[in-house]
């Protein structure tokens, strides 16, 4: 039932620290997802700066957010200045081009706070890399869950167990949380071609493998595949129909290299408008890594 198990590769993002499961080598993605980070837990202390995601650019993608705690502010060069909560869904769809950061809100900064959550990338079908971008903040009202015999399900985004959450996507697929007691067993469903499980807390066991915290189970198709908590467990389901492959540079996501170039000559060059309430600084672009080195002889 199992083809890979993926370990998290831990990564620093400026005093706040990700564990990277997607790309990986053995599998750029998982239907549309082309990007995973599971964010902490990391606690900031009364004061403490907290998280400062600077403005930076996308194309060719949605962003998803997701907490399990803590409150983020989202900034983007739309207009939007947002605080996303647990059980909450900030959605962006980039398009052909959006600038956003994240940071940590003032509400809480001077409070202190602990940050745990899910960043992911759905890359967009061929046809809706040139959209217009967009922003759309969701509630728990906009996604369906379920809480029954150990098991509580919330339905982050896409279609599954018969629910279809209020985000829209670009194409098939879906995302779910799940907060699973000890013992418990829950079904991933069989009706997408792609899917994987991730464990950002506990251990849970699938066909007699164990995966604990920090590792993503990719799941062979066709079957429902049972998932038991061995303890306490935060699960997320994922997955979807492949929208191709897909070029990933930086913070671009492109279907052609002749995208990510203009991508980088618009950003390089200051064609990508900053957020108005969040404009005082941003990243830059990044160097192009060195040229490999020739083949020994």
């Amino acid at each position: 039932m199992i083809e890979l198990v993926i370990e998290g590769r831990r990564k620093d993002l400026g005093g706040f620290e990700v564990g990277r499961i997607l790309p990986y080598a053995k599998r750029r993605m998982v239907g549309p997802f082309v990007f995973l980070d599971h964010m902490g837990p990391a606690r900031f202390d009364p004061g403490v700066e907290g998280l400062n995601v600077r403005p930076h650019p996308h194309i060719g993608l949605s962003t998803v957010t997701y907490l399990f705690e803590g409150r983020i502010r989202h900034f983007d060069n739309l207009g939007s200045n947002t605080p996303i909560l647990p059980a909450e869904v900030n959605w962006m769809t980039a398009g052909r081009g959006i600038v956003h950061s994240e940071r940590t809100d003032d509400v809480v900064r001077a409070a202190g706070v602990t940050m745990h959550g899910m960043q992911a990338w759905v890359a967009l079908p061929l046809e809706n890399e040139d959209d217009e971008p967009s922003f759309a903040h969701h509630g728990e009202a906009d996604l369906p869950s379920y809480s029954e015999g150990g098991l509580s399900a919330r339905l982050i985004a896409g279609s599954a167990f018969g629910a279809t959450a209020g985000v829209k996507t670009h194409s098939p697929l879906f995302y779910v949380h799940w907060e699973m007691e000890a013992g418990v067993t829950g079904g991933v469903p069989a009706e997408y071609p792609e899917r994987a499980v991730y464990v950002a807390r506990g251990m849970v066991e699938i066909d007699g493998r164990q995966i604990a915290t920090g590792q993503m189970a990719v799941l062979a198709p066709e079957s429902t595949v049972p998932v038991k908590a061995i303890v306490p467990s935060t699960v997320m389901l994922l997955g979807g129909e492949s929208v191709g492959p897909r070029l990933l540079w930086w913070n671009f996501v492109a279907s052609s290299q002749d995208r990510i170039e203009a991508a980088k000559a618009d950003w390089k060059a200051g064609h990508m408008t900053l957020p108005p309430d969040d404009g005082h600084e941003f990243i830059p672009l990044p160097e192009d890594p060195p040229p490999p080195p020739p083949p020994m002889s």
